[in-house]
């Protein structure tokens, strides 16, 4: 099967990316789609506006320098806006919105979930991994961590294994690395590009990259499972749970809110053209498992080809 919606963007698509070329049209937009995630989170019970003000209060010094890697250069991808910040990931004001945001977003996934949406979400992911691996892996690499929600869900769900979170941006591995103290949980933090993490080769059980992809370009999708592929060891596994393209609800999105949503994804295009089947044969693993996870999402499960 083929992991791709179609070749070329709609008619509704392209009136969408017309309107988003226009700068004040593109703002507005952006501003629309955040305000709307913060009067979700209020209303559903998270207090988005007071916690962000309690992370506002701290001093971060210390706790960005214990991550912080001053070598790191950004991809140009990666310097864009991104769900509406002007700086994209790299901010303060991003770190300490994306967690109340991740439970405003995934709050309307199912009916009646609200607050608890996003644990949801993250258990049907790994209810579909944990059974395609046969062996619990002992060690963890996951891609594009932000602020530590999908690591502290794999350390719960493999205990024993030594789990190491990597991200791009050092603002949300400082709140990530600050909440690991919070819960009292060992993760190796790594401040590098998932293009070229640095790590060695052939060093992890298991590569999870968990709502990342529908935020690149293909170019970088791309590369990143051939990293993920070096890292792996013979008869490791990679993980991907994200939005899905086949999904009817995306297709039958009205423009509205379709223009909302590409407001704060400018690579949303580019992902939902992506064969990701063939994307993770050419990298070096084995024919997929493309399975639905919820309405909206997908888990993607592939071994290192050749085991």
């Amino acid at each position: 099967m083929t992991a791709a919606v179609n070749t070329a963007p709609g008619l509704a698509s392209r009136l969408v990316n017309g309107i988003l070329a226009i700068k004040p049209l593109a703002s507005l937009a952006k501003h629309q789609a955040r305000q709307m995630m913060i009067k979700r989170a209020e209303k559903i019970g998270v207090p988005w506006t007071n916690e962000v003000k309690t992370l506002q209060a701290r001093d971060w010094t210390q706790d960005l320098a214990q991550v912080q890697n001053p070598q790191v250069a950004y991809p140009d991808y990666y310097l864009n806006s991104f769900h509406a910040y002007e700086t994209g990931n790299l901010s303060w004001q991003a770190a300490f919105e994306v967690e109340p945001a991740a439970y405003a977003v995934h709050a309307k996934i199912w009916q009646g979930t609200e607050v608890q949406g996003d644990a949801k979400l993250r258990q049907s992911y790994h209810d579909i991994l944990k059974p395609q691996i046969p062996h619990a892996p002992q060690t963890i690499l996951d891609m594009g961590c932000s602020v530590g929600l999908s690591s502290f869900a794999l350390q719960a769900l493999y205990p024993q294994a030594k789990v190491t979170g990597l991200d791009l941006s050092p603002y949300f591995l400082a709140v990530a690395n600050y909440r690991a103290q919070q819960r009292q949980a060992k993760i190796n933090w790594v401040h590098a590009p998932a293009e070229s993490t640095g790590l060695p080769d052939a060093s992890f059980d298991l590569v999870s990259i968990c709502l990342v992809c529908h935020e690149l370009p293909q170019s970088a999708t791309r590369q990143i499972l051939a990293e993920a592929r070096r890292v792996l060891r013979p008869g490791g596994y990679i993980g991907i749970m994200d939005m899905n393209p086949q999904s009817e609800i995306y297709k039958k999105m009205p423009p509205y809110i379709l223009t909302l949503l590409k407001s704060t994804e400018p690579y949303l295009d580019e992902y939902f053209r992506l064969d990701i089947e063939q994307a993770l044969v050419t990298a070096g693993f084995q024919k997929p498992t493309i399975t639905s996870n919820t309405p909206l999402h997908r888990t993607i499960i592939a071994q290192v080809s050749g085991c």
